[in-house]
């Protein structure tokens, strides 16, 4: 049991010890001496106050042999601190029960202190009902101690009085005090109103845990740099995380490691990450497996992984299937994700079915899945989506393909939107095109401006005749899903482009899509080239789509080589247009393949 608890005070001789420095430690151990002897010479002349003040000092020093017969002397003559002071004293020599009856004297007599440590002694023996009426004696009293240890055996029972006294002892200094009613605050918190002082549980529990931080309280440091690293103020934030982390905190090291880190600065975060990693930090020792991975030394990555996964951080294997699955090592990935996803990590069961699925067991991957989607893996549920959709069963396709559209996943939302398209329900379509374009979806784009295209009414006339051309929503989001490199929108963007005589505008995107691979990009930049008057540099993107299966590419370089007199050459376009349509220009082709052949015949 504390002799003295959190308060610098001699007992309860009301004395206050003197902080001790290097610099005035000789001084300080002097005017110390001089003291003793002074209550010393006092106490030999009878004077109890001197007895209670020495015995204290004594047993502060841990001279327990000496202090005895001074606080025994003065406890006979009424001292009530000096009782206190006896019971601490024959408590540390493990006498429990003869302790306890001396607090029972002081405590009758008035004493807070001894009152504390009579209601703690009954707690440690499991006599609550006596704990609480001695720790609410010393409590109302004001002993800080008190407070707290009340406040302590209140919470343990649900009491919702606990707060109260918490809040006093937070109130009168105590640190833990107000940490754990920073926590209960904290963990209160939510988008609750301010309370009755105007102030809401988060911003009250920033408060205290401020002040705890403030004592030196290691945690209060943690959560408050947590507090202020959420908010953006980062600066601080390292501050307190430093302050905890240089007072042994492993959590506050390897958050600190993650604010440096996320400034650039690897080297340092590797320093503290490496600290709460040997204290025994299992997430500490995944950053340091992350990064020594991203620098290529995978074996020192393996190493840390595995200590992530020592000190029971199921991360720590998770982190090794990916290593192993990068070296393709399948096999030992297979295992690491199998041993996380039965410790119940879900994106390692997403992972380890996917590796099953890759080795062409559905039936073994398709449980994982499920677990891993039941468990919250957006991932999982958008892949159990494509699984059923491969398999044909569309009903159970959309139930998942939804599920995780609903948890924002971009390529579900693009399926979701899909299968409403086609079921001809364009409102919630439309719904889900645009949560997949919000995210990035090149085709969701594209098909969400195809559908606003539909609905367009055809444009009208100027008064004087001259078309407007503004740009309506249908063709800027064909322009987003064109600048994400979606082909069909490319060219798409270059027709309106065309058509609003930006010819130059229209050429560029024609040539990304043609690029890019899109037959009707070439075809399209072929046309807007001959009509420029560049008709061979046109005749070479036309071949790059004809030779890509544009029937109508082929026929125009029938034509071009007709007009060249390269009959056999056009007649070969011509032949190729005919097999690849569709029906009227294969037509077409046809009626010049057998004029160019008659041609040639003549």
């Amino acid at each position: 049991m504390d002799v003295m608890g959190d308060k610098a005070t001699l007992f309860e001789t009301g004395r206050f010890v003197q902080p001790s420095g290097d610099e005035e430690e000789g001084e300080i151990v002097a005017e110390q001496a001089a003291e003793e002897l002074r209550q010393r010479l006092a106490a030999e002349a009878g004077d109890i106050e001197a007895m209670s003040v020495l015995g204290a000092m004594l047993l502060r020093r841990g001279d327990l042999d000496g202090a005895e017969p001074h606080l025994r002397a003065a406890t006979a003559a009424g001292d009530r601190a000096a009782a206190n002071n006896l019971g601490v004293l024959l408590h540390q020599r493990g006498y429990a029960d003869e302790a306890a009856g001396w607090w029972r004297i002081a405590a009758v007599a008035g004493s807070a202190a001894a009152a504390h440590a009579l209601g703690r002694h009954h707690r440690e023996r499991g006599d609550e009902p006596a704990a609480e009426y001695w720790l609410r004696q010393s409590a109302e009293q004001g002993h800080v101690l008190g407070a707290y240890a009340l406040a302590d055996l209140l919470e343990h029972r649900g009491d919702p009085d606990a707060e109260r006294w918490m809040r006093a002892a937070a109130e009168r200094g105590h640190r833990e005090a107000a940490y754990r009613l920073a926590r209960a605050l904290d963990l209160r918190a939510g988008p609750e109103p301010a309370g009755d002082n105007g102030v809401s549980s988060a911003a009250e529990a920033e408060q205290w845990y401020r002040q705890a931080a403030a004592r030196g309280h290691r945690r209060a440091a943690l959560h408050l740099g947590a507090i202020l690293e959420k908010r953006g103020e980062l600066k601080e934030a390292g501050r307190w995380y430093l302050t905890s982390a240089k007072d042994g905190e492993p959590r506050a090291a390897c958050a600190l490691g993650f604010l440096l880190r996320d400034a650039g600065d690897s080297e340092s975060a590797a320093v503290w990450w490496l600290r709460a990693a040997q204290d025994g930090d299992g997430n500490a020792a995944n950053a340091l497996g992350a990064l020594h991975a991203e620098r290529g030394e995978t074996q020192t990555a393996e190493r840390w992984y595995r200590a992530a996964m020592d000190a029971g951080d199921v991360n720590g294997a998770y982190n090794l299937g990916l290593l192993c699955a990068e070296q393709g090592r399948t096999a030992q990935a297979e295992q690491w994700y199998r041993r996380a996803a039965y410790a119940g990590h879900r994106e390692a069961a997403n992972a380890l079915a996917v590796l099953l699925l890759q080795g062409s067991d559905e039936a073994g991957a398709e449980p994982w899945f499920s677990k891993a989607a039941e468990a919250g893996s957006v991932d999982a549920a958008f892949n159990l989506g494509i699984l059923y959709a491969k398999r044909g069963e569309d009903a159970l396709a959309l139930r998942w393909y939804e599920r995780a559209a609903a948890a924002g996943h971009t390529e579900a939302a693009l399926q979701v939107g899909m299968a409403r398209l086609r079921d001809g329900d364009e409102q919630e379509a439309e719904r889900h095109l645009r949560c997949a374009a919000g995210g990035g979806s090149a085709e969701a784009a594209y098909r969400l401006a195809a559908l606003l295209d539909a609905r367009r009414p055809p444009a009208s006339a100027h008064e004087l005749g001259e078309a407007l051309h503004e740009k309506t929503e249908c063709e800027e989001w064909y322009e987003r899903a064109a600048s994400l490199g979606h082909r069909r929108a490319q060219v798409r963007v270059g027709m309106l482009a065309a058509a609003r005589g930006e010819v130059v505008e229209a050429a560029r995107w024609y040539r990304a899509a043609a690029e890019a691979g899109s037959r009707n990009g070439a075809f399209n930049l072929g046309l807007l080239l001959a009509r420029e008057g560049s008709e061979p540099e046109a005749a070479v993107w036309w071949t790059r789509a004809a030779d890509a299966g544009h029937g109508r590419a082929a026929l125009r370089l029938a034509l071009v080589y007709a007009r060249r007199g390269e009959l056999a050459e056009g007649q070969r376009w011509a032949d190729r247009a005919v097999s690849l349509g569709p029906a009227e220009v294969a037509e077409r082709a046809a009626r010049l393949r057998d004029a160019l052949r008659q041609e040639l015949s003549a």
